[in-house]
């Protein structure tokens, strides 16, 4: 790859017509952008109305050793039959060189061929010789009317070779010598395709080198002009002011983020279509008696004003942006149930197997919710919806993780596209992760979504990460990424055990009033503290329970419910108003993990007071896994937070 920049251009074509060509920015991690183009390209298919999948083709280009090496190529396509991420197929040219970097085919792979994978959804495979052109033009003709015709994933594997190193400046004979003898005497494509085209008669010599000479003039002609050009664009970039030095660039240049806010509230009438829409099955549907409670549940919390959980917030804010004209996609591994059973957006009949999904039937000209269970993929799926969303200003695109741990599997899309897509490429997206996170004593791989990785991560404003405590807090949150001028991912630390806490649940008001809240205090709390706590997630609610068990009254809890960008303002705010009192970080992590590296140094420069630590010692792994040893840690921390 000469660069990684994506580049959009509409071109002229023989026939007449225009097509619009996008090339998607890609970073060097091999084929990770391959689910990342797919998203992109049901996007635009959206955007076209294109539901026969037949306006807009995603094309692939690949290497051969990265084929058979990269798992992402198999989860990719696995998409290409599956409802929500199919794109009526995608044509796959592969650039077979016989080796990888250095690395010969009988190291690289167990197959035959390096396109044994796409066997697993039968797609056609056409092998070709690169040193018959014609042949490679008819395979291509031959690839391209298969897709059209059927709609599914074809695949083109071009033998051919590389003519040098793997960067034009490596030396290949180093591990290659023989074969790179024999490339070294080997003819260039247009000289075989030249001598083939004079010894049949379909050329003389003297036309072949009229084509040649007619050809390399062409290239000569466009180089210079496109010199010219460049030498012109550079006097014009000379000569705007300072302020208007990206005039004519296609990068998008967005406003700074700021935390100035924004109106998230929704109309009481527009909440309570929502309730109706999601509390109401059609005649003649049977719904599972136990759903059927949960229904009936949330109806009554509307009438009677709240309390409102998590589950029916969500469903609030999801169904007030539908009614507001915003198209919401909701995707991941049984996310239509919910992995703790909070959500229930899809409903199945218990007779017939029939589904309904109520959100799409709040009111008349509504907008589009699509919700999908994916395949039990993590990077590739993730890279599906960042691309969709790049693509889609107009909707809000969620990713769900199973539990919050396996997004641990999807690093190579947060690394190279989520947290530095921006940055690299000037790609703006405000897709949202829904990452489950919380100490309940499940063990190490279903407690932590590993919030110091994002935390890491975070630098220019690049991204949004919060760990939200209440129902409304999510709602103001999910309205929030659609309403402000500024387009910025948001990685949300979801509940598990909060899903149902007593607790954790909101009043009707603050659906139709208040907003989010970065830094959020108790509405009781105390006048004069010896002692602030801030802390953020789950371990708010364990803190309350020890503080009213031991009746601690001098001690004020803090939520930091947006840790990145952190509201310093407020910060600051709340601990001047408890200029004497100690400050304490509560973290139910680990102190190698969790937000503690990341906001002791800030809260020092901020408020001029070094924080005390409460929370579980350094450790290898995210948690352990007996339930009685989880307990004595949670005790340990409690105790600390309130006597260190």
């Amino acid at each position: 790859m000469k660069y990684h920049l994506g580049y959009n251009a509409v071109l002229d074509t023989a026939a007449g017509p225009k097509v619009e060509v996008r090339l998607a920015a890609n970073p060097s991690h091999l084929e990770i952008v391959n689910p990342v183009v797919e998203g992109k390209a049901r996007a635009r298919q959206r955007i076209h109305g294109d539901t026969g999948r037949t306006k807009v083709l995603p094309v692939l280009i690949h290497g051969d050793a990265a084929f058979a090496g990269q798992g992402v190529v198999a989860e990719t396509m696995n998409f290409s039959q599956l409802p929500g991420y199919r794109t009526g197929g995608t044509v796959h040219l592969i650039i077979n060189n016989q080796i990888g970097f250095t690395t010969d085919p009988s190291d690289a792979r167990s197959t035959r061929y390096c396109t044994d994978v796409a066997k697993m959804i039968e797609a056609p495979v056409f092998h070709v010789n690169g040193d018959d052109p014609e042949a490679v033009c008819m395979v291509a003709r031959l690839a391209l009317e298969f897709r059209v015709q059927f709609h599914r994933d074809v695949v083109v594997d071009m033998y051919c070779y590389r003519k040098h190193g793997h960067n034009e400046s490596d030396e290949p004979a180093f591990t290659q010598p023989l074969l790179y003898r024999k490339i070294s005497k080997h003819p260039q494509v247009s000289a075989i395709l030249t001598q083939r085209l004079t010894d049949e008669g379909t050329l003389t010599a003297a036309e072949a080198d009229a084509i040649k000479a007619e050809y390399t003039g062409a290239l000569e002609s466009h180089l210079e002009k496109a010199k010219a050009g460049e030498d012109n664009r550079s006097a014009k970039r000379k000569a705007l002011s300072e302020t208007n030095k990206f005039a004519g660039s296609t990068a998008v240049f967005q406003p700074d983020f700021n935390f100035d806010p924004v109106v998230t509230t929704a109309k009481a009438e527009d909440i309570a279509d929502v309730i109706r829409a999601i509390s109401t099955v059609p005649d003649g549907f049977n719904v599972n008696p136990k759903i059927k409670r949960l229904l009936d549940q949330r109806a009554k919390a509307h009438a009677n004003g709240g309390p409102i959980d998590w589950g029916l917030g969500e469903a609030l804010a999801i169904g007030t942006l539908l009614l507001e004209g915003t198209h919401v996609r909701l995707s991941g591994q049984d996310c239509q149930r919910g992995t703790f059973s909070h959500r229930h957006a899809v409903l199945h009949d218990m007779e017939t197997l029939q589904t309904y999904t109520s959100l799409k039937h709040v009111r008349e000209g509504q907008a589009m919710f699509c919700v999908y269970n994916s395949l039990l993929s993590e990077a590739a799926v993730l890279g599906f919806d960042y691309g969709y969303a790049t693509d889609y200003d107009e909707m809000l695109c969620i990713w769900e993780a199973q539990f919050g741990d396996f997004a641990n599997g999807a690093q190579v899309v947060i690394d190279q596209f989520i947290a530095s897509g921006e940055s690299k490429w000037q790609q703006t997206c405000d897709m949202v992760l829904l990452l489950p996170h919380g100490y309940e004593g499940q063990g190490p791989e279903h407690s932590s979504a590993r919030l110091e990785r994002f935390l890491t991560a975070c630098a220019e404003d690049n991204m949004q990460v919060a760990n939200a405590t209440t129902p409304a807090q999510y709602f103001h949150l999910l309205r929030r990424q659609m309403k402000r001028s500024f387009r910025k991912p948001l990685v949300l630390m979801s509940p598990k055990s909060l899903l149902r806490h007593p607790g954790a649940v909101s009043p009707l008001a603050d659906f139709t009033g208040g907003r989010f809240h970065e830094i959020l205090e108790e509405a009781n709390a105390p006048a004069q503290a010896s002692r602030v706590i801030l802390c953020s997630g789950k371990v708010y609610y364990d803190l309350c329970d020890y503080r009213d068990e031991h009746k601690i009254t001098d001690a004020a809890i803090v939520r930091v419910e947006q840790l990145y960008p952190l509201n310093a303002a407020r910060v600051a705010e709340v601990a001047n108003r408890y200029p004497g009192a100690r400050l304490v970080w509560c973290q139910e992590e680990s102190q190698n993990m969790g937000a503690w590296s990341y906001i002791a140094p800030h809260l020092e420069a901020i408020t001029g007071r070094r924080p005390a630590y409460a929370g579980r010692d350094a450790s290898a792994s995210p948690a352990v896994g007996s339930l009685a040893l989880h307990r004595i840690e949670l005790a340990a921390l409690l105790k600390a937070a309130f006597t260190s």
